[in-house]
């Protein structure tokens, strides 16, 4: 997907086009995720659709949940959506990062060993 070391840097264009290419699918992860969340949370715990969006969103950001799960599907759902949430997280910003530190290796000639 990226250029070796044998290949001329990206312009600033193209490199713009790259980091918007992986911000949007951080977004499109994020609000998969966030869809997810909600039908669980609705599933499970019978929450309405905006008290399941408050509880997927913090856990995505990493603040924990706003409601305490009340069923022991609900405990279940929350236990794993959140070790989803922090997975994603962690995806996440290595997706928007590995361009910038991509361009800096190439830019500077380092090898990753």
């Amino acid at each position: 997907m990226y250029e070796s070391r044998h290949h001329p840097l990206l312009t600033r264009a193209q490199f713009g086009r790259r980091l918007l290419w992986h911000g949007l699918s951080v977004v499109a992860l994020v609000v998969l995720s966030l869809g997810i969340g909600m039908i669980g949370y609705a599933h499970y715990e019978n929450l309405a659709w905006r008290d399941g969006f408050l509880d997927s969103a913090m856990l995505l950001g990493g603040m924990g949940p706003v409601h305490a799960p009340r069923t022991d599907g609900g405990k279940l759902f929350a236990g794993f959506y959140a070790l989803y949430a922090g997975l994603v997280f962690i995806v996440g910003a290595s997706v928007i990062v590995a361009p910038v530190l991509h361009r800096l290796l190439h830019r500077f000639h380092w090898e990753a060993r």
